[in-house]
C-alpha cells in the first residue's frame, strides 16, 4: 500500500517508516514517538498520510524517553478499548503537534473503486449473500472486532477476527464439507467493509490481488466489498484474477 500511494502523490514525500521501509527518511518506533514527531515539525512537515499494515507492537520499556512515557497510560487506555480507540488516539497525538491527518480516499481516489460489477456475474443469492454478511460485518465493526465475513447460502462460514483477511479465508478452506451448504446451491462470498463510524482517514480495508487467490481456494463464488470504503491493490491484476478463477468481483453500492 504505501507504494500504491506513493506513486498517486505528486511529489516525493518526507517517508517515516515504522519497521523496515526502502528509502525511509526516518525511522520509527513508538516507544520514541515524542522525538519522532518534533523530527517532522523540524523538516517543515504539516500533513501526514498513513499507508500500510501495522501489528500491535511489543513495547520495551527501556527505549521510552520522558516525553513519550508520559503517554503510555493514553495509549494503553485506547488499546484495551480496540484497535479503533487506539488509531484515534494516534490521530489525536499527531494533531496535538499541529500535523494534520491527510485521508487516502483523498489522496488516491482511484485506489478506492465505485460501485459496479468488476468482473463475472452477481446472482440473485450472490446479492441475498452480500446482505447477510454486510449485516454481520456491521455488528463486528460496532465492537470494533473486524472487518470481513464469509457466507455461503445465509450461512455465516467465517468472520474476521484479529489475524486478519487471509487466515480467516485459509480457515474457510479447511472446512470439512459437512460444515458447508452444497457448492452447487451457491458457493457464497468473502464480503468486506469499512467498520461502522470508522475514521477513514487511517485503517481502511485493503483487498488485493492474493485476497482472489484464497476466496477461489476457499470454494467462495467471489469477492464483494463497500464501494467506496475498501481499497484494492493491484486492481487490474484482481479483475484478470477473478476472470481467470471464475470469480465474480464486485463493488457493492452502500
Amino acid at each position: 500500500m504505501p507504494a500504491a500511494v506513493l506513486a498517486a502523490l505528486p511529489v516525493r514525500p518526507f517517508i517515516c517508516a515504522l519497521g523496515d521501509f526502502p528509502g525511509a527518511d526516518l525511522p520509527l518506533r513508538l516507544e520514541r514517538l515524542i522525538p519522532s514527531l518534533r523530527a517532522l515539525q523540524d523538516q517543515g512537515v504539516t500533513e501526514v498520510v498513513f499507508a500500510g499494515a501495522v501489528q500491535r507492537p511489543r513495547l520495551d520499556p527501556a527505549l521510552f524517553d520522558g516525553a513519550t512515557a508520559q503517554l503510555v497510560p493514553r495509549l494503553l487506555s485506547a488499546m484495551q478499548a480496540g484497535d479503533d480507540a487506539t488509531l484515534r488516539e494516534i490521530i489525536a497525538i499527531f494533531e496535538d503537534y499541529d500535523l494534520t491527518i491527510r485521508a487516502i480516499p483523498d489522496l488516491a481516489p482511484d485506489l478506492l473503486p465505485g460501485p459496479g460489477v468488476l468482473a463475472g456475474r452477481i446472482t440473485e443469492r450472490d446479492a441475498a449473500d452480500a446482505i447477510r454478511a454486510a449485516t454481520i460485518v456491521a455488528a463486528l465493526g460496532a465492537v470494533d472486532v473486524g472487518q470481513g465475513a464469509c457466507v455461503a447460502q445465509g450461512q455465516c462460514l467465517a468472520v474476521e477476527t484479529l489475524p486478519g483477511t487471509d487466515a480467516m479465508l485459509v480457515a474457510v478452506a479447511g472446512l470439512t464439507p459437512t460444515l458447508r451448504p452444497v457448492p452447487a446451491l451457491g458457493r457464497g462470498l468473502f464480503y468486506k467493509a469499512a467498520k461502522p463510524g470508522q475514521d477513514r482517514r487511517i485503517d481502511l480495508p485493503t483487498i488485493g490481488p492474493q485476497t482472489m487467490e484464497l476466496a477461489a481456494k476457499a470454494g467462495l463464488g467471489g469477492v464483494a466489498f463497500e464501494a467506496g470504503s475498501v481499497i484494492c491493490l493491484g486492481l487490474p491484476q484482481m479483475i484478470a484474477d477473478a476472470e481467470r478463477l471464475g470469480l465474480f468481483l464486485w463493488s457493492r453500492p452502500c
